[in-house]
């Protein structure tokens, strides 16, 4: 076990970053971690309990998978997906759920999280046992935050915020997991383990998630590490110093592990590549101790 822990620390050393990490056999105990249990600030992987929130509801009928809701300029912060489009976009629930979890798109989250219900997404993780996920709401409250402490005038504004002092963006209640939307390693990977053997919610509902996150159109953090035969499912989250994913990968002998990890950089930069590449390798190393 020093082994591994020793050998987790070297990648994250390696990469001038700090790292938490926790990987588990999603049909066995067995289970490897550093600073498993430290709360982390989980940036887009929050979007995984409001999915499984979604699956659950349109499962036991609560909502259709069709029905159709209209992404406006409000809920848009111009970033990827519809929260860039120009004009107002329709789409039915199941496909706001789509471009969330394979592109992460702000917008798309947040309108499907009005319909859902964050005081429903927290009863869902609360009776799965998981009392340290807690989302403070959609990705307008996190970003609402950051305009109230900066004093920005004209709102999220990139170009106003490349010209903010480090030490001001340092300080952000966003990057603190006390001040914000937070979790465990742990806890993720539990929630991840439940999805995948049909425990987080009916076997419908989980075939849903597990559906729409194999769809992740992200190949360079966890799957950095791995070659095609691994199917990998998962979600990425990315702040300023803040660079995660969660996901379950599956083999072909048929072995599955959940796996998160959560950095935090040196840089406050987005373009990363030694960090998403840590995020594979320790994934990599985790895994491969118990396979061994």
């Amino acid at each position: 076990m020093a082994d591994v822990h020793g050998a987790l620390r070297e990648v994250f050393d390696d990469a001038d970053v700090e790292g938490f990490v926790h990987v588990r056999d999603v049909d066995g105990d067995d289970e490897i971690g550093l600073g498993s249990d430290e709360p982390v600030v989980l940036a887009s992987v929050f979007k995984l309990p409001i999915l499984l929130e979604y699956a659950r509801q349109a499962a036991e009928g609560t909502l259709e998978r069709t029905e159709r809701l209209t992404v406006t300029a409000a809920d848009k912060d111009g970033g990827i997906g519809t929260s860039g489009c120009a004009d107002d976009v329709s789409l039915t629930l199941r496909d706001l759920a789509h471009f969330m979890m394979t592109m992460s798109d702000n917008a798309a989250t947040d309108v499907l999280l009005r319909r859902v219900g964050l005081d429903n997404v927290h009863a869902t993780l609360r009776r799965l046992g998981l009392e340290g996920i807690h989302l403070i709401g959609g990705c307008a409250e996190l970003f609402e935050s950051v305009v109230s402490e900066l004093g920005l005038p004209d709102g999220f504004d990139e170009q106003a915020l490349a010209a903010i002092d480090e030490d001001r963006i340092r300080a952000l209640a966003i990057r603190d997991p006390a001040r914000t939307t937070s979790g465990t390693p742990r806890e993720i990977t539990t929630l991840l383990a439940k999805i995948w053997r049909d425990e987080a919610a009916s076997p419908e509902a989980c075939a849903e998630a597990r559906r729409v996150m194999g769809n992740q159109i992200w190949p360079h953090r966890l799957s950095s590490a791995f070659g095609d035969e691994v199917k990998i499912s998962g979600k990425t989250g990315t702040l300023w110093g803040v660079r995660n994913e969660a996901g379950v990968l599956e083999y072909p002998d048929g072995r599955r592990y959940a796996a998160a990890v959560f950095l935090r950089t040196s840089s406050l930069g987005f373009r990363l590549p030694q960090a998403d590449a840590a995020i594979g390798r320790a994934a990599r190393v985790a895994i491969d101790h118990l396979r061994a």
